[in-house]
């Protein structure tokens, strides 16, 4: 299967921003850099393939993708599946987990968008409902886990692990101590753990962190604690 998970590196964008911004702003209009970042993009992992975006919310809602959308009917949702071919499922992140799914057999891909939120919410849990709604089993999928911000770099504080371990009082094993009444959260780990949990057996984790790598990475964080006007979005893709 077609996939790929790709940094900043390799496009156009310029500024705070450069090169490989696939970030939208909030605009219906795709503007030439973007559209030349995505281009390069669906040249690089899949050539010819219709590109296919989301207007991410931090949700665990899921769509299914039978033919190309307009692109200014990007559904409000934080992940697809498909099984059709030439139709390329692509998230966008910058800290947040991106996710990639695939059952070989059956021949469907999904691809999900996990923050905090969504990861709580169940988004990969109900991305592996919707592929098994298309024919494939859960033994069968293969899920990889894309950059995204790391334990030594994501502090949080008492608020935040409790709505963890509320859901779910074995959730504190992803929280290490930092500061008094704040602790570092390993959202890799915690994605992984739902997969497992799910009954996807084959997982894997590429361990990059998005925070501290600025030369490959964009990072919502980062560019928060320093005060930048803006922040980049990478893209991780999957296809048939």
């Amino acid at each position: 299967m077609p996939h790929g998970f790709l940094g900043r590196r390799g496009g156009v964008s310029t500024g705070v921003v450069a090169s490989l911004d696939l970030g939208r702003r909030g605009q219906d209009e795709i503007g030439p850099d973007l559209a030349e970042n995505r281009r390069r993009v669906i040249a690089a992992v899949q050539p010819n393939a219709a590109l296919q975006t989301l207007y991410q919310v931090h949700s665990a809602e899921v769509v299914t993708i039978r033919e190309p959308l307009a692109d200014r009917a990007r559904p409000h949702a934080d992940a697809m599946v498909t099984d059709r071919p030439g139709l390329l499922l692509g998230v966008l992140t910058a800290d947040c987990a991106p996710v990639l799914f695939a059952d070989v057999q059956a021949r469907v891909v999904g691809a999900a968008h996990a923050g905090w939120k969504g990861a709580l919410a169940g988004v990969t849990d109900r991305t592996i409902d919707a592929m098994e709604a298309m024919g494939a089993d859960r033994s069968r999928i293969a899920a990889a886990i894309g950059p995204c911000i790391a334990r030594v770099s994501y502090e949080v504080d008492d608020a935040f692990r409790d709505r963890f371990v509320v859901a779910n009082p074995t959730s504190f094993r992803f929280f290490a101590d930092a500061r008094p009444g704040h602790y570092y959260f390993d959202l890799e780990g915690y994605v992984a753990h739902r997969l497992t949990q799910a009954g996807v057996t084959q997982v894997e984790a590429v361990g990059l962190d998005t925070y501290a790598d600025e030369t490959r990475f964009y990072s919502y964080r980062r560019a928060t604690h320093r005060n930048e006007p803006d922040y980049g979005r990478q893209i991780a893709v999957i296809g048939l």
